[in-house]
């Protein structure tokens, strides 16, 4: 039983303790050849251009509108469900949305 355990604490002993000798060195890792990356603070930050946030905003603008028609298309579908009517309207539609001035009207 005292081998077993003087074997187990030699063992950790070995995995807790630097090598030492002549193969200690085979055991050291080798250096980094890769290169260190850019600290990013040693340049000043560089935004987009006035052109690149125009165009960024007018994409925004456009995602919004579209979200914007697709919220009141279900508001509009799911009041209609509950039989009220909705002033839903869009470009080109055949009737305006006074048309549904009603008393059920929900108003926006």
């Amino acid at each position: 039983m005292r081998d077993r355990i003087a074997r187990a604490l030699v063992w950790m002993l070995r995995l807790l303790l630097p090598a030492q000798g002549r193969h200690a060195a085979a055991l050291t890792p080798e250096p980094d050849t890769q290169p260190t990356p850019e600290n990013p603070w040693s340049r000043p930050w560089t935004g987009p251009t006035k052109e690149e946030a125009a165009e960024f905003f007018r994409q925004q603008a456009e995602t919004t509108l579209e979200l914007h028609a697709i919220r009141e298309r279900r508001r509009a579908a799911v009041l209609a469900t509950m039989g009220t009517d909705y002033p839903y309207s869009y470009p080109g539609a055949p009737f305006p949305a006074s048309a549904f001035a009603t008393a059920g009207a929900v108003s926006a």
